[in-house]
């Protein structure tokens, strides 16, 4: 603390973080997030807004972009097997289970956080159980029926009657 001079350190660092706020965080969200509450809204809309994991924070878009994990998921959810990573789905689904529950234990409680974290975990798991299924069973498993592969749909074709020279 001899460098400081009289200066304690807990000053020293509040002006620093007043200057990185200042260069970094000009203030343009929270004049935005003010001037649309003055706004003619129900209340209950003006309450999400204004929650402290709402729209206005990185606490609602962090897990908004998380989505695509979970829809990306849904998307392969009757890909071929064999091309589903065992270890990427346990990742998601790891992933999913641990943040389902910081969710709950965080402040503020974020619930956008929780659904999100919920549904990697319920993909994730639904892409594990299919891979172990699979490589260690040797069964395959598909949501509904299976889908038809360009080849099998040409074998349950009727060969096509030949044509009659003429």
């Amino acid at each position: 603390a001899e460098y400081m001079g009289s200066c304690s350190k807990r000053a020293v660092n509040k002006r620093m973080s007043s200057f990185a706020q200042k260069l970094f965080m000009p203030g343009i969200v929270p004049k935005l997030k003010a001037r649309v509450l003055q706004l003619p809204l129900p209340e209950n809309v003006k309450r999400i807004l204004d929650h402290p994991a709402g729209p206005f924070t990185i606490h609602f878009w962090a897990p908004a972009f998380k989505w695509a994990i979970s829809i990306a998921n849904i998307a392969d959810i009757n890909r071929p097997v064999d091309k589903v990573s065992l270890e990427q789905q346990t990742a998601v689904a790891l992933t999913g289970i641990i943040w389902s529950r910081y969710s709950f234990v965080i402040t503020p409680v974020n619930y956008n956080l929780f659904s999100v974290n919920a549904a990697m975990f319920l993909t994730g798991g639904f892409q594990l159980y299919r891979v172990v299924m699979y490589k260690y069973f040797g069964k395959e498993v598909y949501w509904g029926k299976k889908p038809e592969t360009a080849a099998s749909a040409a074998s349950a074709a009727p060969a096509a009657a030949p044509v009659p020279a003429k």
